[in-house]
């Protein structure tokens, strides 16, 4: 078996990490402008991989704005399945824990996810469910990755979850792919709260997460540690 060629789509916080941590092959849509609304423009680009890593989403979490979740998380999802199912290229999708909040605590893999009150929750929830249903070859992982030194002067004491910084999340991935496994994992470290993270590089003040914020995105991360 020769090496891994793997792409990596989209070069924001947890993309350019990874590309940082590996050194894989990447398109943007600063780098190369790629526009996802026309996605045949660039097919060729995506060719003689074995494997490629869609970081390209729209997480502007609370957002009340339905198009753009629904176009760049559930319908680029649904046309990079087909492109990867057509050439035989194993697909990574980048999920959330979001998908957890509204679970079971210290959910697993095979507990039912609920998404959460808004278009970012729900359109990755429905793109979880796309890739399981219609892609050949597909790892999901179930994640939240910070920025690392963590950028604000307060945090919430009152949401917790498997969330880490983004080096740490990206390290995770990064072995889940080069271990070539496939199904449903969720990615993350510890339990713990926001705050709880936040101290880990810099001293911030303590807050309560408002309403519409999940409070418990918890995960059973077993299943990855058993890698």
């Amino acid at each position: 078996m020769g090496k891994l060629k793997v792409l990596v789509l989209g070069d924001g916080l947890l993309g350019g990490e990874i590309i940082k941590q590996t050194g894989w092959d990447y398109l943007s849509r600063k780098k190369d402008n790629i526009d996802i609304n026309n996605i045949n423009d660039w097919l060729d680009k995506m060719l003689n991989y074995d494997v490629i890593i869609n970081c390209i989403a729209n997480t502007d979490t609370y957002s009340t704005e339905r198009e753009g979740h629904w176009n760049i998380n559930y319908k680029f999802v649904d046309c990079l399945i087909k492109f990867c199912n057509e050439t035989d290229t194993k697909l990574v999708h980048i999920s959330t824990d979001y998908l957890y909040a509204g679970s079971i605590p210290n959910a697993t893999e095979e507990d039912v996810p609920v998404h959460s009150n808004n278009w970012y929750g729900y359109t990755k929830l429905l793109a979880d469910g796309l890739v399981q249903l219609h892609s050949n070859k597909y790892l999901i992982c179930r994640c939240t990755h910070k920025p690392k030194p963590f950028p604000w002067d307060a945090a919430w004491i009152d949401q917790v979850g498997n969330f880490d910084y983004v080096d740490v999340i990206s390290k995770l991935i990064i072995k889940t792919i080069k271990a070539k496994v496939n199904g449903v994992y969720n990615i993350g470290t510890d339990l713990k709260t926001i705050h709880e993270l936040a101290n880990q590089t810099r001293v911030v003040n303590k807050i309560l997460a408002p309403e519409q914020a999940p409070k418990n995105q918890s995960m059973d991360v077993s299943k990855l540690n058993k890698i």
